[in-house]
């Protein structure tokens, strides 16, 4: 994992999840094929930072429940501390991830005003 903020220009990156100054890439992200997703930060309403439930995607491995939230494939996401929810500008459809150092990756979400709670 690196973060690096020199000249805000903010950098995260683990086996889930790429954050660039511009765009997040979602590794995992399309069925069946496993492949990665890219949304421009521009294209981001607001992100929703959730403590995992049952109903909010804790068991969700890969996919919808709901119809409403897409998950990329994250096999230990029961595992983790923090569930993000990220509201499209552009979709009705919400992306829902799990990345593997929460208190970084929100830390920049807020930084760059995009987290809601």
């Amino acid at each position: 994992m690196t973060l690096n903020t020199m000249t805000n220009n903010l950098t995260y990156h683990d086996s889930l999840i790429t954050i660039t100054a511009d765009e997040i890439v979602f590794a995992d992200y399309y069925f069946p094929r496993h492949t990665p997703k890219t949304v421009r930060l521009a294209d981001i309403a607001s992100i929703t930072v959730c403590a995992p439930t049952i109903w909010n995607g804790k068991w969700r491995l890969h996919g919808t429940g709901n119809l409403k939230t897409w998950f990329p494939a994250d096999y230990n996401r029961h595992r983790r501390d923090a569930i993000f929810i990220a509201d499209l500008k552009s979709q009705w459809i919400n992306i829902g991830f799990t990345v593997e150092d929460s208190a970084r990756v929100e830390n920049i979400f807020r930084q760059l005003g995009l987290k809601r709670n």
